[in-house]
């Protein structure tokens, strides 16, 4: 014997395919527990958008959550969330 050991591994895509779904899942829900508030910051970063845009899109929709803190703005991240995702579903598809 020459000292090589052969092995076959076979793999199942599609299982590892919704494995790599389910930990992807977990992972959001592990980051999205993390903030309870987003602040502007938070608030462009998550949607990818400029102050002035978010301001000329939807920051004065009464249904938009938003709470000033002294100088500072807050959102509840959970309803913004909700917010947005409705917000985009209610814009015209060019």
């Amino acid at each position: 014997m020459n000292g090589l050991v052969s092995i076959n591994v076979d793999i199942d895509e599609s299982e590892v395919r919704e494995l790599c779904k389910q930990k992807v899942a977990e992972l959001i829900k592990e980051v999205d527990v993390d903030f309870v508030f987003w602040d502007t910051s938070e608030l462009k970063r998550r949607t990818c958008l400029s102050w002035n845009t978010i301001q000329d899109q939807f920051f004065f929709d009464p249904r938009f959550p938003k709470h000033k803190v002294g100088s500072k703005w807050l959102f509840p991240a959970k309803e913004t969330r909700e917010f947005l995702i409705r917000w985009l579903s209610e814009q015209p598809k060019r």
